[in-house]
């Protein structure tokens, strides 16, 4: 898709009071540093750069982390996300999907999660998942903790990458490069402790 045609897709798409609800989000740290509202545009700008012309899934990608970094705060509703606008409804629905669950007071595990939304979930959820897991790996090049770099790594490699090709194969392709690249990054930067005497 050239530019042109990029541009009329997505003219009439009105994302301003999406990232207006994002915005309670600067506030939010993130273990790499900046904040969540710069990772929410983060996603989104990977959406784009894969010329993703879906309007419920460019304004999901802006709140996908809402409701699991800010909820409570006000206008983090379900009335307020599903008044924004005719898409309101379905973008609140996507995001319900990203967010990971509590049943009973207890949260899912990662592990579960992960299954659920890559087997079973919508392809606009396992698109955006993809988008959300490639803005989270080019910022765990900033982590300096190794075991949870580790733990992330693997957890892309288990659960993310087996059906990334199946999604999007470009995403995929760069997917894996940066699991390599994160991998290699541990032996230069993040060198394993000396065994304790």
């Amino acid at each position: 898709m050239d530019l042109g045609e990029l541009e009329r897709q997505l003219a009439h798409v009105t994302l301003a009071p999406y990232i207006v609800r994002a915005m309670r989000l600067i506030d939010v740290p993130r273990r790499a540093g900046s904040n969540m509202f710069r990772h929410q545009m983060s996603t989104l700008a990977i959406l784009l750069d894969y010329k993703t012309v879906d309007p419920v899934l460019l304004k999901a990608s802006v709140i996908h982390d809402l409701f699991e970094a800010a909820d409570g705060l006000p206008g983090v509703t379900r009335e307020a996300i599903e008044c924004i606008d005719g898409d309101g409804p379905a973008v609140y629905a996507l995001v319900q999907e990203m967010t990971i669950r509590f049943v009973d007071g207890v949260r899912e595990p990662k592990s579960q999660y992960l299954s659920r939304l890559m087997e079973s979930g919508t392809d606009r959820a396992r698109r955006l998942k993809l988008a959300d897991r490639i803005s989270n790996l080019v910022s765990l090049g900033f982590v300096n903790d190794r075991a949870f770099v580790e733990r992330y790594l693997q957890e892309t490699r288990t659960y993310i990458l087996p059906h990334a090709a199946a999604i999007d194969p470009d995403m995929h392709r760069e997917l894996s490069d940066l699991v390599s690249n994160r991998e290699h990054g541990l032996k230069i930067w993040l060198p394993e402790p000396p065994p304790a005497i």
